[in-house]
């Protein structure tokens, strides 16, 4: 069976195309500035990359350039479009309504068209895919892996926010979580490299990149997570506030005479390390200006370590205790100091680094001592496949 996974962006569409009989990533690629004349698609096959531009004036020009690709005979991976058993598409917010994985039929694009207020961006997107899947593949199966499914298991005591409760009842406003997908396939990928049953573990999933959140899994359930109603709670980001006192929202739009939109663009976009440090939107930069003399960086570096390490303890609580925090995501699969800092503030929980290990990136290791009481990995995500596999299973 081979799968085609989509995860399309407002004027963009990532790709992968896998033989799940071997796990063999046959193509892969994005196609970029949909709906521009200078849109273009990066091809990759077997190692060798080509770039073709291409004007595609909305997703399904894309969606059907892309396939032709997959077909053309300088380097065609499939004879025919028949061999793609399914497509699997990543969605974002399916709301209360959607609590796992689903083959994609009405009822499910209106959830999605329904929660579209909490998420602006994304929802739209894979609303666009599906349609132009309809059109170009009509009556091929598609299923739709949702961000937030995932984090359904959480008790509601979790979920719940400490506001009027009419709010939750008119307006479903409460933790939903987000990267549920990749918490997924790296909970269950560490419990395989451990060679323990994933409900006998009690994992914390530190997925960090420029979007980052923590998320306590216990017998290979979300229970709770950092990331709320949207993707800007939970722990400071690149650019993203993470969790504030809520005064302090009311205080500046009061002070700076803001509009909500103004402010939400102020949390979302100019916030985070970023806000602190002041400097370009790039851990890199950050983490490298945090070692000199900028001391707006350090503070920046060392506030966002420290509440990593605040969720992992608390997540601890909430499971009992925490037997493996695995780091994934770009940030935590490659920046060694950061993971280092990290698990420096949770020696106390018996978590020992072992620095030489930790010398890694991108690659699935252990980088705690072996006789760690609570032990360390890093395990690259691998979202495109934990999709896969969820259609696989689906279609099946």
């Amino acid at each position: 069976m081979k799968i085609l996974v989509l995860n399309c962006g407002s004027s963009s569409l990532k790709y992968q195309l896998i033989d799940m009989e071997s796990e063999k990533l046959l193509a892969s690629g994005k196609y970029e500035r949909i709906g521009e004349k200078e849109a273009f698609i990066t091809h990759k096959v077997n190692g060798q990359k080509k770039t073709i531009e291409h004007y595609a004036p909305d997703h399904a020009e894309a969606i059907d350039f892309t396939l032709k690709q997959l077909i053309n005979p300088e380097y065609k991976v499939i004879d025919s479009l028949d061999e793609i058993s399914a497509i699997g598409h990543r969605a974002v917010h399916g709301g209360e309504k959607i609590a796992e994985s689903v083959i994609i039929d009405e009822d499910v694009i209106q959830t999605i068209k329904d929660n579209t207020d909490l998420a602006p961006l994304h929802n739209p997107a894979t609303i666009l895919g599906i349609e132009a899947c309809q059109k170009v593949m009509p009556g091929k199966p598609m299923v739709a892996v949702f961000d937030t499914a995932f984090h359904q298991t959480m008790p509601k005591e979790n979920y719940i926010y400490p506001i009027p409760y009419e709010y939750y009842e008119k307006y479903g406003v409460r933790k939903y979580g987000f990267h549920g997908t990749s918490h997924m396939y790296v909970s269950r990928r560490v419990a395989e490299i451990m060679n323990k049953p994933i409900e006998e573990l009690k994992i914390v999933s530190c997925h960090l990149g420029q979007g980052a959140s923590i998320c306590a899994i216990q017998n290979g359930k979300s229970v709770e997570t950092s990331m709320g109603l949207t993707p800007l709670g939970g722990i400071p980001m690149v650019t993203r506030s993470g969790d504030l006192d809520p005064s302090v929202v009311l205080y500046i739009m009061k002070k700076e005479n803001l509009t909500a939109e103004e402010m939400e663009k102020k949390l979302n976009k100019d916030s985070g390390v970023m806000g602190i440090s002041g400097l370009a939107p790039d851990f890199r930069e950050i983490e490298a200006a945090s070692y000199g003399n900028n001391e707006r960086a350090r503070i920046a570096m060392e506030n966002f370590k420290s509440t990593i390490a605040q969720y992992v303890a608390r997540y601890a609580a909430v499971m009992n205790g925490v037997d493996v925090v695995v780091f994934t995501g770009g940030v935590g699969e490659n920046q060694i100091n950061i993971r280092k800092g990290i698990c420096q503030h949770l020696e106390f929980m018996g978590l020992n680094l072992d620095e030489e290990a930790n010398n890694v990136r991108s690659e699935e290791k252990m980088i705690s001592t072996s006789d760690s009481k609570v032990k360390a990995y890093v395990v690259p995500t691998d979202e495109e496949m934990m999709i896969a596999k969820e259609t696989q299973r689906l279609v099946k």
